[in-house]
């Protein structure tokens, strides 16, 4: 189904039902402080690992990941607080499982993806060291993404053992390489992939299915130039997904699929690149030194600012000041007599 929702037709977008003080009720955004796990009445982190990459530092909203190293382990019966992903990197194991009243026996290969809904209660042992990312997901980030599932407390999954999906493992590693790279755009992109992936496990793992409708003709003027004067007013801070679907008005998936057709850029790209020319303007201001250019483009530090800029430029941040700073040289115009 396609509806048209150009600017001549702006009551035809998609727009979640007004919450507290009018706002959309998106608008709450909630973070996780880890992946975590009930034993005994008590959250702990997952198998009490300490992990080597996490999106914590981010801030991503309703959802955290973690990249762990676990040896061998036995988890005694524990409890997941929220739904819950992992995926094996490196590392071949057996696996046995108890949950439900049921054992399960498998060996466990890189790709594979263990899915569990929230309140899931487990035990298991594996056999072997491995490397995972694991993910907790709350329930917000379901509920939210789709204007269908806007009423809707919470989402039921399927739970799945042993799993190979090559679109959850694409996810999760783009998800992975934007902490590796140090989140450039801020969270908006991880938040932008995790509603990719809420979007995805409504359509394909929950115990109801949804399919979301397609709309094209992109957002109209009004709501566009709404959330592009908030992201000029926003750069030298965290840019975030759920304000800005909040802004338009309307929920993630949608917001990401008309901003898209609008500018032809998605959300994290058109950030990102703001943030370029922010520090561009800065740099050719000699009074401006190169660490509060970044800083003032929203740039974490000199060393992830000169990084990306040397990757999305070609030139570092010192050249293109230089640069700027070399007088232009023009031809000198010859007598008309010579």
């Amino acid at each position: 189904m396609h509806e048209d929702v150009s600017t001549n037709h702006p009551f035809r977008i998609p727009q979640l039902a007004q919450g507290a003080g009018g706002r959309p009720p998106m608008a709450d955004r909630i973070t996780l402080p880890g992946v975590n796990v009930v034993l005994e009445g008590r959250t702990e982190p997952f198998l009490g690992s300490h992990p080597t990459g996490s999106s914590s530092a981010g801030k991503w909203g309703g959802i955290a990941l973690e990249k762990c190293k676990l040896p061998a382990v036995f988890a005694p019966r524990h409890e997941h607080p929220e739904h819950f992903l992992s995926i094996v990197l490196s590392g071949t194991v057996r696996h046995e499982i108890n949950t439900k009243g049921r054992n399960l026996r498998f060996i466990s290969h890189p790709g594979r993806i263990i899915l569990l809904p929230r309140g899931t209660t487990d035990e298991h042992d594996w056999a072997g060291p491995t490397e995972r990312l694991v993910v907790a997901i709350h329930p917000c980030l379901l509920s939210n993404a789709l204007d269908e599932t806007a009423h809707r407390t919470d989402v039921e999954l399927k739970e799945r053992w042993d799993l190979f999906d090559e679109h959850i493992s694409a996810l999760l590693h783009e998800m992975a390489a934007d902490l590796d790279d140090g989140s450039p755009a801020g969270p908006i992109y991880g938040e932008s992939l995790a509603n990719a992936l809420g979007v995805y496990l409504l359509k394909r793992y929950a115990v109801r299915p949804l399919t979301p409708v397609t709309y094209k003709g992109g957002l109209p003027g009004y709501r566009l130039k709404r959330v592009l004067d908030y992201i000029a007013a926003s750069l030298d801070g965290n840019v975030n997904l759920t304000q800005l679907s909040a802004i338009a008005g309307m929920s993630p998936h949608y917001f990401l699929e008309l901003f898209k057709q609008s500018t032809g850029r998605t959300p994290h790209t058109y950030v990102l690149h703001q943030r370029i020319e922010r520090a561009k303007q800065r740099l050719r201001d000699p009074a401006c030194s190169i660490i509060d250019a970044g800083l003032d483009a929203g740039f974490e530090n000199p060393s992830h600012f000169a990084r990306v800029f040397l990757r999305l430029v070609g030139t570092t941040p010192s050249r293109f000041r230089a640069e700027q700073a070399v007088p232009k040289m023009f031809p000198v115009k010859a007598d008309a007599g010579d």
